[in-house]
């Protein structure tokens, strides 16, 4: 984008003298906090505007909104003297009188001291005389800045004014030649509310006639761009390409974060050539809908669902989700048995809901049907509850001759909650989901729309997915939910942790635990306690919640924590007849927290792509190549950023320089050591059979042990030395022992100019005893200490 005159960037470059500075760079790129801190201080501007728009600027590059503040006239006048403008977040809510309008406003204040104060002189000139740059919450990331409110002014591009939906149109059509995975990594664009998007873009040729070829050509170009886009094609025995897979880099780092309960959805067809369209769906952080990828199938069969299941688990580095939630076909549930044994699959509830509608006619029309419907389904607590509810429906309704319920009762086990109460499924089955993944289908494509076209659209619907996630973490991450009990040390852990739409109902099982609820409560021996909790208003259906004290073990009857992830109101009861101020850790489910995309690379020894994949070392390579792959998206927008990647990247390497090393020293002490104890257990023959070669092996053992005390009383006079320098070592460590020995360089070749010394260790170190010091030198941990020594030979 060109400089704009007049803009915030040629306002911050105006010095004491009033003189605007040099023009012409980039708008985008961003000043560090020094440089921007440097700039803001002595700056002096010309009008009000001109002051505001300066530290709004300012703000805009740091990561934080501007609000006007107080100011002060000349005695006698209207004219100001002094402007003050603050963070945003300056002050607290609580300051302010409560009202209707603002009692449910999320809390963005933190009392924050950051501000500027402008004075104006005699002339007319605003000059900065107070600063204060520190804040005391989270500044917004890069990626997050254009959402700022008082960073919200545009200006119109060469191109004119563009239509925001025929903008993103094109841009999901023709593709950008600057497209990285994801709307979060592109440069910072705005949403369709607040601007029109400008879009440079590169047009590809839709073939009508060769569909097959177009899609695959598009494939190739995203795998071009992207590097982490992944495809894949059937074809069948007379080359022609039947079923699609694809899904971009994007959706692998999502699935690796939220991957844990997955809907598969094949009830959405193209209409152009009836291909089935079946998206993989999960639900984030946000309790909003995420894309893990997309198929076009052209049958139903289970040999295309075993390929197509096959060439999904392959993209996600062969991690299965822990459940999969699909439609009623028995195809699909053979494809699945075969390739996620490990995983368990459920019928949707929101599929079974659609498929009564066109199998049940007006008797689904009857709300009391729907409700003894939905009580067989999430309200019973026995296979044998499950059996009298059902048989009454039936005869309530005069349903026992209906093919589909019966059909689906024979599968009862795979969605009737008895059944399923440890299944995770991350509230998809539950009531209040109502989001599902067909919605984000609707009304995509007509009955002229192409195949290619139709996954382009479909690339317009997964950005603005992600778009809203972005919004709804900048919102998260800038504002805190309001609290229903404001000293309440539970809820306030849990705003700090949840993000808002799970803190909403987090802070719902709550107030319902706390205040509806009846408890009864008894000692079942030492520190274990039994709660039978029943809820008020609710009938006389009693919930048994049992508490370890001593551990903070908790389990409920009712399964929540097993199949959402968040505690339900009898758990939360019971805590708080123990006077438990804080929750647990363990219970505060990470995938749920505004910190659900942090450190999700982590292996560990449950991990379950080490025990999924057929080789451990897969499963690394394809772990640390996303993550480098996404630091590098990250990194890339600001210089400052790619040379902290560059420097940890090179700190990196030459940590495991040293460790590689200090590995191959120890391997040859080892070998050493080794053939020393072998010529100590040899007898050397008396007499005259004495031979030369024994009198070698005398000679060599003696200039051995010459060296070794040689070795010894050198390293005792340069510990001397260094004690009494008071310049610093290069390499310094503390010994356990003082035996060193000669040895070779890493390559396994004598040293040349000077000798290697290294101590004798009874075990291989281990990666985590090296460390690097910010100067690169290597230091080791203290789990066990080495020294290396350096002599000019």
């Amino acid at each position: 984008m060109d400089s704009i005159p007049g803009s915030q960037e040629e306002l911050l470059r105006m010095r004491k003298n009033g003189e605007a500075g040099k023009k012409g760079e980039d708008h985008g790129n961003a000043l560090s906090r020094k440089e921007a801190t440097e700039e803001l201080i002595g700056c002096m501007v010309h009008s009000e505007e001109e002051a505001y728009k300066l530290y709004c600027d300012y703000g805009h590059r740091i990561g934080f909104s501007v609000r006007k503040g107080k100011q002060s006239y000349f005695i006698g006048t209207r004219d100001i003297r002094t402007k003050d403008y603050y963070c945003s977040k300056e002050g607290l809510k609580y300051d302010e009188p409560v009202t209707e309008a603002n009692f449910n406003r999320p809390d963005t204040r933190t009392n924050c001291k950051a501000m500027v104060r402008f004075r104006v002189d005699e002339k007319g000139r605003w000059t900065v005389i107070r600063f204060v740059p520190l804040h005391n919450h989270q500044l917004a990331k890069p990626g997050e800045r254009h959402l700022l409110r008082s960073a919200k002014s545009f200006a119109v591009g060469k191109s004119g004014v563009i239509d925001p939906a025929e903008s993103a149109e094109s841009h999901a059509m023709n593709g950008s030649s600057d497209r990285t995975v994801g709307d979060i990594s592109e440069p910072p664009g705005y949403t369709t509310r607040d601007c029109y998007n400008h879009d440079n873009v590169q047009n590809i040729t839709l073939i009508g006639a060769g569909d097959s070829q177009s899609l695959v050509s598009y494939f190739k170009r995203r795998t071009n761009e992207e590097g982490m886009f992944y495809w894949d094609v059937q074809v069948d025995q007379e080359g022609r390409m039947t079923n699609f897979f694809f899904r971009d880099g994007k959706s692998r780092s999502d699935y690796d974060c939220f991957g844990d309960a997955v809907i598969f959805d094949t009830t959405y067809r193209t209409n152009k050539y009836s291909l089935i369209c079946a998206p993989f769906v999960g639900v984030n952080h946000h309790w909003h809908n995420v894309v893990f990828g997309f198929a076009f199938l052209l049958d139903d069969s289970t040999a295309s669902y075993v390929w197509l299941f096959k060439s999904f688990l392959e993209s996600m580095g062969g991690r299965s989700p822990k459940s999969i939630f699909t439609d009623q076909d028995e195809a699909i549930m053979q494809a699945a048995e075969q390739v996620f044994p490990n995983t368990q699959h459920c019928f949707s509830y929101w599929h079974i809901l659609k498929n009564a509608q066109s199998h049940l006619g007006t008797v689904n029309t009857s709300q009391a049907f729907q409700n003894m419907f939905m009580k067989c389904m999430q309200g019973c607590d026995t296979e044998m509850e499950l059996q009298e509810s059902w048989d009454a429906m039936l005869d309530e309704y005069k349903l026992q001759d209906n093919d589909w319920l019966n059909g689906l009762y024979k599968f009862h086990n795979r969605w009737c909650s008895v059944f399923n109460k440890d299944t995770f499924d991350g509230g998809i089955n539950s009531s209040q989901w109502g989001e599902v993944s067909n919605n984000i289908l609707t009304g995509v494509a007509d009955e002229s729309t192409s195949i290619t076209r139709f996954a382009l659209l479909l690339e317009k619907v997964v950005k603005t997915l992600r778009r809203n996630e972005s919004e709804e973490d900048f919102r998260c991450s800038q504002t805190a939910p309001v609290r229903a009990i404001k000293h309440s040390t539970v809820l306030k852990q849990a705003a700090e942790s949840y993000t808002h739409r799970m803190y909403k109902l987090f802070e719902a099982e709550f107030l319902d635990g706390c205040g509806a609820t009846s408890c009864h409560e008894n000692s079942c021996g030492g520190s274990l306690l039994r709660f039978e909790i029943t809820m008020q208003g609710r009938g006389s259906k009693m919930w048994t919640v049992l508490l370890d004290t001593s551990t903070m073990e908790i389990s409920c009857g009712c399964g929540k924590f097993e199949r959402m992830g968040l505690l339900c109101s009898h758990a939360l009861k019971a805590f708080s007849l123990q006077n438990v101020d804080m929750v647990p850790e363990k219970y505060i489910l990470k995938r749920w927290t505004k910190d659900a995309r942090r450190s999700m690379y982590n292996l560990s020894q449950e991990d379950s792509t080490q025990q999924e994949c057929t080789e451990a070392e897969l499963a690394y390579r394809n772990r640390a190549m996303q993550y480098a792959y996404n630091l590098a998206l990250k990194s890339q927008e600001l210089e400052e950023a790619r040379k902290i990647f560059w420097d940890s990247l090179e700190t990196g390497e030459k940590a495991l320089e040293v460790f590689f090393e200090m590995r191959n020293l120890h391997a040859q002490s080892a070998k050493d050591a080794s053939t020393r104890e072998k010529k100590k257990k040899k007898k050397i023959p008396k007499g005259p059979s004495t031979s030369k070669q024994q009198h070698s092996s005398l000679l060599v053992l003696l200039k051995h042990l010459f060296c070794i005390t040689k070795i010894r009383h050198c390293a005792e006079k340069a510990k001397q030395a260094l004690a009494s320098s008071s310049a610093a070592p290069v390499l310094t460590a503390q010994t356990n022992e003082q035996q060193f020995q000669s040895a070779q360089d890493a390559n396994g070749n004598a040293t040349i100019g000077r000798s290697y010394y290294y101590q004798v260790f009874p075990t291989p170190m281990q990666p985590n005893q090296i460390f690097m010091h910010p100067n690169t030198m290597p230091v080791c941990a203290p789990q066990g200490f080495v020294s290396i020594c350096c002599s000019a030979s």
